[in-house]
């Protein structure tokens, strides 16, 4: 009986494979520990100052734990009526305005993923021109004023309505979509709308997730458009809040705080408004976030 055969040569390869990958794991694991701290570090400097006492935000001690735990401007901001209509209209407008969103760039981005479209690169010329070139400030200003939406719900939920970027993504993903799929539902007797309502949304849960995100996110943080045409005050969204929080305009006194408080209300109300606006958005993602790896369309179809 012959000696079973050492592949000694394999096994060390093996072994040098597997000690590279394991160094490779390490230094990858600690860069990613390392970009996932700069990521937060912000985000809990700023939580840390909202609950921390005033001598010690004045003094720069504050970094990731709150010192002097505090919580008198909360109270303060929370007991305010002003930033509750405020944040009312920003879900209002968040709502309303990532609702049109999503008709009109999933209708306009199916529309020119067909290639049979006549006029299709028109269509896509006109899209992607609005990405370089616009009327500018004063003749926007001037078409929100004529057409009677100034300092109503539409100056703010219309003219930002569809993003080229997210209309161009969508559009590539409808252009993957398997043809095949389309066609056995047409040969079903499903109407182009049908196709899209009962086939190609449902498979788009990926996309349509992603852009939700996005605009949800985009129209939560805007604060340009309003403050450019609205005056009423009680339509203000909460940015606008948080802005004139920032440049000084809202005073803590002005606020409801007192000669006691004013000093402590002034040290960390940048901080606090940052956070209660920040707090829906970071509760909306982890919902959202699993449709960002899953593969919709991985073996629909094989050809």
């Amino acid at each position: 009986m012959k000696p079973a055969r050492k592949d000694t040569g394999v096994l060390v390869k093996d072994m040098k494979v597997s000690r590279s990958m394991r160094v490779f794991r390490v230094v990858n694991l600690a860069f990613l520990l390392v970009v996932v701290f700069l990521t937060v570090y912000p985000f809990l400097n700023i939580l840390a100052q909202s609950f921390s006492s005033e001598g010690f935000i004045n003094a720069g001690q504050v970094n990731l734990f709150p010192l002097g735990f505090n919580t008198e401007t909360y109270q303060l901001i929370l007991a305010d009526p002003v930033f509750w209509r405020n944040y009312g209209n920003t879900v209002l407008y968040t709502v309303v305005a990532t609702a049109i969103s999503m008709v009109l760039t999933t209708s306009f981005a199916y529309a020119i993923a067909k290639k049979e479209l006549k006029g299709r690169s028109v269509f896509i010329g006109i899209a992607v021109f609005t990405m370089f070139f616009n009327g500018g400030l004063i003749p926007n200003y001037v078409l929100i004023t004529s057409l009677g939406m100034r300092d109503t719900l539409w100056a703010v939920v219309l003219p930002n309505a569809i993003s080229v970027f997210n209309l161009l993504i969508m559009k590539s993903f409808f252009e993957n979509m398997p043809r095949e799929l389309e066609e056995a539902a047409a040969i079903d007797g499903l109407t182009q709308y049908g196709v899209l309502f009962k086939v190609v949304l449902p498979l788009s849960k990926a996309i349509v997730a992603t852009m939700v995100l996005f605009y949800a996110v985009a129209n939560w943080n805007s604060w340009f458009q309003a403050f450019l045409y609205l005056d009423n005050p009680d339509l203000f969204p909460v940015t606008i809040y948080l802005r004139n929080m920032i440049a000084g305009v809202t005073t803590a006194g002005s606020a409801g705080g007192t000669a006691e408080n004013v000093g402590q209300i002034a040290a960390n109300i940048q901080s606090v408004t940052i956070v209660l606006t920040v707090i829906p958005i970071l509760c909306v993602y982890p919902f959202v976030q699993k449709y960002f790896f899953s593969g919709v369309m991985l073996g629909s179809v094989k050809e």
